[in-house]
């Protein structure tokens, strides 16, 4: 599709305009935005095609977005910055904050096994509404009732929904509040983010709807035609991957208000790419005089917690507390960067060795789980910018 492309890059960005351009032309965007920051300085902020997926009401700046798990990555950072301002230790066991969840063997996990996915606990016998996964006392309650399909901190696989619960109650048992309610008081607000974790109705007006597109094949390691054992694990009603992400039952349309305004840490962020990128670059630097996390608190969250196989994405995968890692299945712009991407096209991720902070969102989702070709497109040009 033609396509004018609105927005300012600074000078030695320009082929990252270039390669938002052709994401519409040659790897189906229907409306996207995407942002990058340096040193905390925005140097990119791009945005075109139309703000529904099916529609013709024009993207803005501004507009906003669902980033599904790209929510994770934001979410991590209440933990760590909990822990930074001495409020909750990483290395305890989850049990000391929340007493109800040692059952069934959960003594000794401890709160980093859930920031890096080595909980054991990334589906539910008995899956959940969304009007249950909206409770938070309900869903509190059903990962407590929980039994680990692997001894915790023992072994790794990605905890697709369970996380955002686990997440959020330990959030409320160290401060009274829920997560997303911590986010827009701590985070956003300090910072003016375009990012919300449970969509308030004011602001409902500027997100688009989304939707399941086609394109070409992606390169990387979760491709849209995945190795054999791969989509086997997907199509077995009783696998990890199938469960996991089965853990909300019927899975709820993303366009429904009530998925929206609903707080899901792991699951339903809505974002402007702005705010994408803008939030990443304050967890490495300062931003407007704001910086979230210290440099002791970044170097720990992007060490390496878990590694090797996934036992529900069925692929190696790299984590460290709360974000992927740069990796074969996350690929990033370099070797020390870390963040994370939302299953259909989204991505947020930094990089504190070159300063650059990045946010993509788009209302077209393709069947990618990470590496999404417009985004990797947009990543490889920020690498060949003159000014990076």
């Amino acid at each position: 599709m033609d396509v004018d492309v609105h927005g300012t890059v600074a000078e030695g960005f320009e082929p990252v305009r270039e390669a938002f351009a052709r994401n519409f032309g040659a790897l189906g965007d229907r409306g996207a935005a995407v942002a990058v920051y340096r040193d905390g300085r925005r140097v990119v902020d791009l945005w075109a095609g139309v703000k529904d997926v099916d529609g013709a009401e024009p993207w803005r700046r501004g507009t906003a977005q669902v980033v599904r798990s790209a929510t994770k990555g934001v979410a991590a950072a209440v933990l760590l910055l909990l822990h930074q301002r001495g409020e909750l230790d990483l290395d305890a066991p989850v049990g000391r904050y929340w007493p109800e969840f040692k059952a069934h063997g959960k003594e000794r996990l401890l709160v980093r096994h859930v920031l890096g996915h080595r909980a054991g606990l990334p589906v539910l016998d008995h899956p959940l509404t969304l009007r249950e996964a909206a409770d938070p006392q309900r869903a509190a309650e059903a990962v407590a009732a929980q039994a680990p399909v692997w001894e915790p901190g023992t072994d790794h696989g990605y905890h697709a929904l369970t996380y955002g619960w686990l997440l959020d109650e330990l959030v409320r048992r160290v401060t009274g509040r829920g997560s997303g309610e911590w986010i827009a008081a701590e985070i956003a607000a300090p910072l003016g983010l375009d990012l919300w974790v449970g969509l308030p109705e004011t602001q409902a007006h500027r997100v688009g709807t989304v939707g399941r597109i086609e394109g070409p094949e992606p390169s990387g390691a979760l491709r849209a035609r995945p190795k054999r054992s791969v989509t086997e694990a997907y199509a077995d009603p009783s696998s990890l991957a199938r469960r996991a992400f089965a853990a909300i039952s019927p899975f709820p349309d993303q366009n429904d208000p009530a998925f929206r305004a609903a707080a899901l840490p792991a699951a339903n962020g809505i974002a402007t790419a702005d705010g994408l990128a803008r939030f990443y670059a304050a967890l490495i630097g300062p931003v407007d005089g704001v910086r979230l996390l210290d440099a002791a608190t970044v170097e720990r969250a992007r060490a390496e917690e878990s590694a090797g196989p996934d036992r529900v994405l069925m692929v190696g995968t790299r984590f460290g507390l709360g974000y992927m890692l740069h990796g074969s299945a996350s690929p990033f712009l370099a070797p020390g960067s870390f963040g994370h991407p939302g299953r259909g096209g989204s991505l947020g991720f930094a990089d504190p060795e070159s300063g650059i902070a990045f946010g993509y969102v788009t209302n077209g989702f393709r069947r990618t789980v990470t590496a999404d070709p417009r985004a990797q497109a947009l990543i490889r040009a920020v690498r060949r910018s003159p000014a990076f």
